[in-house]
């Protein structure tokens, strides 16, 4: 696919949203603010301003995206065996510093980072550059007997400051001394969550479908799916997406749209779930881009206490939370190793620790179906369908041009969610979406389910979400009206979540599910290699 207990956590700090009275005074304190900064405001037409966001931490994306963009893009990129890097560390808080191993058949290369957001529509800001360094070619990586290709060998290039970097997700960009690049993601982390939307990168499935050194979870060297590797590490570059993995289509889009709408944003990554119980302590809301597929325990257990304590949620992709991971240390740090055999009996720690045991979540032997959470479970790949939308008169698509019977051609797949057992209740169907997965009928559906608590959690059924924001990622994916229609349902979601409860203003009454539809199903559970 192309996606044990932690310590008891204080509880969250319940957000109320501001009275009218104190939304107007906001209002006027960051215009004053952003007049007398000497910095113009966005202009671009799709700028919008949300004045319903905490002011402060709202004022810290609109002021950062205010400063002048960059040309981040790479226009002729390298190939894999003459320029490839990564980090010592997934993210960092900034001041932390982080090592960057780069191997090169040039002579020298320089590294600038990249902020990622909106700035007026450029998409990225040059926050640093390094003087030109010299170039080394790094020892091939080693391979263990379960597959794991590891460039831990690799010597240090570089150590980055990040003193004066903003949080915020990154591109690093190598650029050879030939003029040729690549990229290597890093995420510099938000020292809070609280009162914030928590853009949540998905770096543990990056790395299960990277194929760096041979191996990754799904094929080894022949692309055989029995020579796959049981064990990843994130001691290795990326060999996709022009190193940045799946970042630039799958998660891009929905950070510059959340910073383009000024909302109060966080970031962290993935494996920050793991190694911090509390992340998420006062956090708004979490949004899961594009494909986020590997979930160890602890990180499933720290979002669904986040739920239960009033954060919304919003999986903007599909099978999300499918795949149980287990953690461990690699030579250069805590949690760079990653383990799922795809089949629970298949690992050794079954029977000594079946819930630990890394097959899929939905499957024996500790089967924990992931639709409790997301409200959906993962049902079929590869398809491509419309996406029919039968809940118009949801509060979701005001604005979004969508009617009753609209499709967006293109839109469902390659991989989709649809309503099955077991399932959260009430559940809203957005779309129910007719499609034809390996030689079966079935459905694709969006979804919104609330819970007493205020808390409303969004599955946008479709791995082909995220992606429709941004014209460029997908040309014509979904039609003239799906960057407009997806766009509105996303701004749509994110304000009310930044309002805090949309679950209490929103709430699921089982509209658009079909008479008896979504009961007794549930999602495939045979091995799946795609």
């Amino acid at each position: 696919m192309r996606g044990s207990a932690t310590a008891a956590r204080p509880p969250l700090i319940p957000f109320v949203p501001l009275t009218a009275a104190l939304l107007a005074l906001a209002t006027i304190v960051a215009a004053c603010s952003a007049s007398g900064s000497g910095k113009s405001q966005p202009t671009h037409p799709d700028a919008v301003v949300d004045h319903a966001a905490p002011a402060s931490a709202a004022d810290e994306t609109r002021q950062e995206n205010a400063r002048p963009g960059s040309h981040w893009q790479i226009s002729r990129p390298a190939a894999l065996s003459d320029l490839a890097g990564y980090t010592d560390r997934t993210d960092v808080l900034p001041g932390e510093p982080v090592r960057l191993f780069v191997s090169t058949t040039q002579p020298s290369f320089t590294v600038t980072s990249f902020r990622i957001g909106w700035y007026s529509g450029a998409g990225g800001r040059a926050v640093w550059t390094s003087g030109r360094l010299p170039g080394m070619r790094q020892p091939a990586p080693t391979t263990s007997s379960l597959g794991t290709d590891s460039a831990s060998a690799w010597r240090p290039s570089v150590t980055l400051p990040t003193g004066s970097w903003p949080a915020g997700d990154y591109l690093l960009r190598l650029d050879s001394s030939d003029h040729h690049s690549t990229f290597v993601p890093l995420t510099v982390r938000s020292r809070s969550t609280s009162g914030r939307l928590v853009l949540l990168n998905a770096v543990t499935t990056w790395q299960a479908y990277n194929h760096f050194g041979g191996h990754s979870l799904y094929a080894g060297p022949t692309g055989a799916y029995a020579s796959r590797a049981r064990v990843v590490s994130f001691d290795r570059p990326y060999d996709f997406g022009q190193g940045a993995a799946d970042f630039v289509g799958n998660e891009r889009p929905m950070v510059e749209l959340a910073e383009r709408l000024g909302l109060p944003v966080a970031y962290a990554t993935s494996l920050d779930l793991e190694a911090d119980p509390s992340l998420l302590n006062g956090a708004l809301g979490v949004l899961s881009l594009g494909h986020d597929e590997y979930w160890s325990p602890a990180m499933r257990t720290e979002l669904t206490a986040a739920r239960d304590a009033g954060a919304s949620l919003a999986f903007f992709g599909a099978n999300a939370v499918y795949r149980r991971i287990r953690l461990s240390p690699s030579p250069l740090g805590p949690d760079r190793i990653e383990t799922n055999y795809k089949d629970g009996y298949a690992d050794p720690i079954a029977r000594t620790d079946p819930a630990a045991s890394t097959g899929n979540w939905p499957s024996p032997p500790a089967a924990d179906p992931e639709s409790t959470l997301t409200g959906e479970p993962y049902h079929c790949n590869p398809v491509s369908a419309a996406m029919v939308f039968t809940g118009a008169d949801s509060w979701l698509v005001a604005g979004s041009g969508l009617h009753s019977g609209s499709r967006l051609p293109g839109q469902v797949g390659s991989e989709y969610d649809g309503l099955g057992e077991p399932h959260p209740r009430p559940i809203d169907l957005l779309a129910h979406s007719p499609v034809q997965c390996r030689g079966r009928p079935d459905n694709s559906d969006a979804s919104w389910y609330t819970m007493a608590n205020g808390a409303g959690v969004f599955d946008a059924g479709t791995s082909a979400w995220v992606c429709a924001i941004d014209d460029q990622c997908a040309p014509g994916a979904g039609g003239p009206g799906a960057r407009k229609a997806i766009t509105a349902i996303s701004t749509n979601l994110l304000r009310a979540m930044v309002m805090g409860r949309p679950g209490a203003a929103h709430p699921a009454t089982g509209a658009g599910v079909p008479p008896g539809y979504g009961q007794g199903t549930a999602a495939p559970t045979g091995v799946d290699t795609h």
